[in-house]
């Protein structure tokens, strides 16, 4: 039942990439589109694994085990939902489609393929912006931020709420794009980012102009002011660079949140901003400030613009330190076997379900649009 098996090592790896055809990622029926995150979770490893291995060699810190395993934790958790159901992104989107469809649009054709590429790429990009920009969905996606390193492990570093605001992002192409159409590019795009967490990878030269590389987003997770709010693309910066959210990597980055959470608490990661947020609301007085406690940016104060005034960012401070915890070495070793076997048996629990939902799917989504 693992996923161990499901993928040759060569289409594993253009899977991460997005180097993939429409003819071999086209598919009739939601249920025949390949898990391709959970199926992607051994190559999650080996990267973290490789890189891991790189900075124990390079003795430079990019990479450290108390950090990692909290980010993979949250991974996991924010995947849990899946084993009662199935994602609601792909519910909301089959629902809209099943019953608002204008034009449905060829499976088959490799201009709807393209189609739906660009359009899941920008409705991330609008999402991902919202995100940062609307305080109670940063409430959210700041648990994605809240790693004070940037490695392959990072990117595991997930909200188990964001997937309940992300959705109604790309529901406009449910009007056109058949569900399984979009769920391919929807889980290839998130894929794709996998790798673009990463200190290791300086420039990619031309393709900086257009693809969303290592150098843009590790912009994008920093908390230097020219970082702030800054390079929201999912695979093309183009994005950035029509609307006005793009700046290039200059000063080293220092990552993490500006008021760095200074736990590995895994339920303080995923809610304490959000507690955070309600006790400010309390603290404000009269309706409209508590709507816009919701509704502006995080850095929002009475007085202040909309997304917050950029001069109350505290300073970064030289040399940057991080938030740490030493373990005597024998709770180390419990917790690193303890982590592995935990690894090994969601894995395991995880593909099973993948198989129950779309067995599941087979059933519940077999329609076809009447005009």
């Amino acid at each position: 039942m693992s996923n161990l098996n499901k993928v040759d090592f060569v289409t594993g790896m253009r899977r991460m990439f997005y180097f993939v055809s429409p003819n071999e990622t086209s598919f009739e029926k939601t249920e025949e589109v390949p898990q391709y995150i959970n199926e992607a979770t051994p190559f999650f490893f080996a990267f973290i694994g490789i890189e891991m291995v790189i900075s124990i060699l390079k003795q430079d810190k990019k990479f450290r085990m108390n950090d990692a395993f909290t980010s993979v934790s949250a991974g996991m958790f924010s995947r849990l939902p899946m084993i009662l159901l199935r994602s609601i992104t792909i519910e909301g989107y089959t629902w809209v489609y099943k019953h608002y469809c204008i034009k449905e649009l060829p499976w088959e054709s490799p201009w709807t393929w393209w189609l739906t590429f660009i359009g899941v790429d920008m409705g991330y990009y609008w999402f991902h912006r919202f995100a940062h920009e609307v305080n109670f969905m940063w409430s959210f996606h700041q648990t994605h931020h809240s790693s004070e390193d940037y490695n392959f492990s990072t990117a595991l570093r997930q909200s188990a709420m964001q997937i309940y605001t992300s959705w109604v992002f790309y529901l406009p192409l449910a009007l056109f794009v058949p569900p399984s159409v979009f769920l391919v590019h929807q889980e290839l795009n998130i894929l794709y980012q996998f790798w673009i967490h990463t200190q290791y990878v300086k420039s990619l030269g031309p393709l900086e102009y257009i693809l969303n590389t290592p150098s843009h987003h590790r912009v994008h997770h920093g908390r230097n002011p020219y970082c702030i709010d800054k390079n929201y693309a999912g695979t093309l910066i183009i994005w950035d660079r029509l609307f006005g959210t793009f700046a290039p990597e200059s000063d080293e980055v220092a990552y993490g949140v500006t008021h760095p959470i200074n736990t590995f608490e895994p339920f303080s990661i995923q809610f304490s901003y959000s507690k955070y947020l309600l006790r400010r609301c309390l603290s404000m007085d009269g309706i409209g400030n508590w709507v816009k406690n919701f509704l502006y940016g995080p850095g929002w104060l009475p007085g202040k613009p909309r997304t917050g005034d950029i001069n109350d960012i505290p300073k970064i401070e030289q040399p940057v330190k991080r938030y740490s915890v030493q373990l005597p070495q024998w709770k180390s070793v419990y917790v690193l076997i303890h982590f592995a076997l935990f690894t090994i048996g969601y894995q395991e629990l995880m593909a099973r379900q993948s198989v129950r939902i779309s067995k599941n799917l087979k059933v519940k989504y077999s329609f076809t649009v009447n005009w």
